[in-house]
């Protein structure tokens, strides 16, 4: 041993520094991407003291063999498998020695990295063969002279609990700290919770737990203190990447500065972490700052980067969550566009893409995907959705009717959307398939739009279905209601979203408007009744195409009411009726001004131009 004082000792006295990324310090040194990293212990052993000695001299306590990938199905992709021993070995001795000409205390931890294959039941490795490889590397590793073993980058949870039974069994004695990777939603890419992460592994048997690479220091410290939480008696290792990476010049960039991981050393410190370093992107100089960090007696963590209590986010994940584009321009008081947009009635989407790209270009903020409209058969929304969202970077709506599901499916849907990545959904009732193709299709419900606002919010949203059961984690909708701003009861109408807004609604789209007084006047009623309204309003605009348009939307559809004067001068405009309409909608924004807080434009006959012509014809009389 390199120290008077054993690993599992120096576990018990205080925070350790780890070291920082080999691989980002190997690849800058001018080793290739693509390279065997392993392998260099025995073909260019220099390199690799390079980088410890580098890590060492900024402070870490703590450095780890380059033997990540070292486990027989990686290296034989390389064909090195037969040198599996000689790799691991050496990179402990490289370590050992790199400690030595330091003259420094540290200890040397071999690094166990995931197979790089999938078990069952996600793939064909079956747990024995898991439990035979990581046998294989971590025996060569505590044979070489490694202090402990640590298993870090997982993400399968069967997986990690293989490699630590394997260090049981090669040796009962040796400290093993098991990290494992997160998502952006802060569960595993199998769903799995940081709370039962840390039940896991601390069931399992490991001596120190925690989580290393996924985002930044922000994330990663949130994360770490649910696992405390849940398991407040285990030691937790953190050690995040440098920022989210970010592809500039085909290089990948890691935002987050030195100073910054200093000051989130106190701050990880602060939460009772045990072992603390950094994963990919950071380099010496991040080490050093966290380790003067540490060492100054005056320096105090900013309350500014304490999470909150791990109790509270165990209780409630979705303060942990990322909010949807929608709701953050919303909270923010910024004006919203959002354009509905009509599903293909087939299985070739490319249209609506294209469509989809050019509102994007002309200023909208989201798109509105109809489910079935006017009750005829079309693909469904939540795959327009993705394809949208996955091409585009573009946010989406999905339109979500209750009509023609019972609570099975609604849920269901509901779960699958979500598993999309839609997050922004629009509950309604839904057309009546009496008025459609099929009109001898079923047209029962389950549940009213208001019930399933409240199922959304109260059960989903909390990661319960509405029976009770857990559903594993938390969705994280953002959820709209619907509203007739111009209603012939408006106290009724009233009545309707005052339900709207107690079951959790979280912002409201509206029927179309063409006469701004009576939106003036329904909020001052809703002032006079209940205060002022605070659910953000996306006004429904849908701009006239021509007479005989605005004649049938006058005359024939409910709750539509076009101001005489309107009319009549798209009655005057004849061919240019649909500049003039586009004109008249710009005009009902601007009138609505203070009122509302974004659009909701529903051009007509698929005529998508019309929406960019009025986004852009707002934003430059703004």
């Amino acid at each position: 041993m390199s120290s008077i004082v054993t690993f599992r000792e120096r576990l018990g006295r205080g925070v350790i520094l780890a070291d920082g990324a080999m691989g980002t310090m190997l690849h800058q040194s001018g080793a290739a991407i693509d390279a065997c990293f392993d392998y260099l212990n025995v073909s260019d052993p220099a390199r690799v003291a390079a980088t410890h000695q580098a890590f060492l001299d900024a402070g870490a306590e703590l450095i780890e063999t380059n033997t990540f990938g070292a486990n027989r199905f990686k290296l034989s992709l390389h064909g090195y498998q037969d040198e599996l021993g000689a790799i691991n070995a050496a990179g402990v001795k490289i370590a050992r020695e790199a400690i030595r000409v330091s003259g420094r205390q540290a200890y040397v931890a071999g690094s166990v990295g995931p197979l790089g294959v999938r078990l069952a039941p996600y793939g064909k490795v079956q747990p024995e063969e898991a439990f035979a490889a990581f046998g294989e590397q971590i025996k060569a590793l505590i044979e070489a002279g490694a202090d402990a073993i640590i298993l870090e980058t997982f993400t399968d949870l069967n997986e990690i609990s293989e490699a630590i039974k394997a260090c049981r069994a090669v040796n009962a004695a040796v400290p093993v700290i098991a990290s494992m990777t997160f998502t952006r939603d802060s569960t595993t890419i199998y769903g799995d919770s940081p709370a039962e992460v840390a039940n896991t592994l601390t069931e399992v048997g490991a001596d120190v737990i925690g989580v290393n690479c996924s985002s930044g220091p922000s994330q990663l410290s949130r994360i770490a203190r649910i696992m405390h939480a849940a398991q407040p008696g285990a030691r937790i290792t953190v050690m995040p990447n440098a920022g989210f990476p970010e592809q500039v010049g085909g290089r990948m960039i890691y935002p987050a500065a030195p100073d910054y991981f200093g000051d989130y050393a106190l701050t990880l410190r602060d939460l009772g972490a045990t072992i603390i370093g950094g994963c990919c992107g950071t380099t010496p100089d991040h080490i050093r700052a966290m380790r003067q960090a540490l060492d100054s007696p005056t320096r105090k963590a900013s309350p500014i980067l304490m999470p909150s209590t791990g109790q509270e986010l165990i209780e409630n994940v979705e303060p942990d969550r990322e909010k949807t584009g929608l709701a953050k321009r919303l909270a923010a008081g910024k004006f919203v566009f959002t354009v509905e947009m009509a599903p293909p009635r087939s299985f070739n989407a490319q249209k609506v893409i294209a469509s989809a790209q050019m509102l994007k270009e002309a200023g909208a903020d989201c798109i509105d995907v109809s489910d079935s409209p006017m009750a005829r058969m079309r693909m469904s929304p939540w795959a327009v959705c993705h394809l949208v969202q996955d091409q585009l970077s573009m946010e989406t709506i999905l339109h979500f009717p209750t009509r023609g599901r019972n609570l099975l499916r609604v849920q269901g849907d509901l779960l699958a959307a979500h598993a999309l990545k839609v997050r922004n959904i629009f509950v309604v009732m839904g057309d009546p398939t009496a008025i459609g193709d099929y009109p001898d299709a079923h047209d029962k419900y389950d549940i009213v739009p208001s019930g399933l606002i409240r199922l959304v919010k109260h059960n989903l949203n909390t990661g319960t279905d509405q029976a009770g059961n857990s559903i594993g984690q938390p969705t994280s909708f953002f959820v709209g209601c619907a509203l007739n701003l111009c209603p012939p009861d408006i106290d009724k109408e009233i009545g309707t979203l005052i339900k709207k807004i107690e079951a959790g609604a979280d912002f409201a789209l509206t029927q179309t408007v063409y006469n701004p007084h009576q939106v003036e006047a329904f909020l001052k009623r809703f002032e006079q009744l209940y205060g002022a309204l605070k659910l953000p309003i996306l006004a429904g605009i849908l701009p006239l195409y021509g007479a005989r348009h605005a004649a049938f939307l006058h005359n024939e559809v409910p709750g539509v009411d076009i101001p005489e004067a309107i009319r009549e001068r798209v009655n005057a405009a004849g061919e240019v009726a649909p500049t003039v309409g586009v004109e008249i909608a710009a005009q009902i924004l601007r009138d609505l001004n203070g009122m509302v807080q974004g659009a909701y434009l529903i051009p007509p006959f698929g005529k998508y131009e019309m929406a960019a012509s009025i986004i852009e014809h707002t934003l430059q009389k703004a």
